[in-house]
């Protein structure tokens, strides 16, 4: 039987999603199935460049030692920009799952990049467009992807550092996903 589910949690500011890895990570959390994106918070600053430094990303900003420390603690990353949203930093298996619809061609209508990684999982598309428009206003989502019982247990501890929002879905194989959504 397939147990793979996600939860995504919605914060307001920087601090709460590091503050919800933080706990995610001191609880022993496989932090290899937690993604975070937000937009690039320092756009308006006007930032001359990303840089890569072995395992960690370098940057120019108010925020850098938060994106700079999930860099180094998160598997894969990324800095896409996308119409409509603007620059967007991505950290952890999303990377993978915005590239594989990329290059799947996966479109759902009225989502983007982010959306369509998103619904190439499994996740419902009024959830994906709600998403959305939560990094349209700044916002930062945290998922954390696993079985019943690490997504239950991720979800308490998310619970704990008081999301805007906190949701669970239930992620079919993508070939059932396809088939069921064609």
């Amino acid at each position: 039987m397939f147990d793979n589910n996600i939860a995504v949690a919605v914060y307001d500011v920087h601090t709460q999603a590091e503050e919800a890895v933080k706990k995610l990570q001191t609880s022993g959390f496989d932090m290899t199935k937690l993604s975070i994106v937000a937009k690039n918070p320092h756009a308006e600053e006007h930032v001359a460049g990303f840089y890569s430094t072995g395992d960690r990303i370098k940057h120019w900003g108010g925020v850098g030692a938060f994106w700079g420390g999930l860099w180094g603690m998160l598997f894969g990353a990324a800095v896409f920009v996308i119409p409509g949203i603007g620059p967007l930093l991505v950290a952890g298996p999303l990377v993978a799952w915005i590239v594989g619809a990329l290059e799947g061609a996966v479109v759902v209508g009225g989502a983007g990049a982010v959306g369509a990684g998103l619904f190439s999982i499994g996740i419902p598309k009024d959830s994906v467009l709600k998403y959305e428009i939560a990094l349209k206003t700044d916002k930062y989502l945290l998922m954390v992807q696993g079985t019943t019982a690490e997504v239950g247990r991720a979800r308490e501890i998310l619970r704990g550092t008081h999301p805007t929002e906190l949701q669970t879905h239930s992620l079919q194989p993508i070939e059932v996903h396809a088939a069921a959504t064609v």
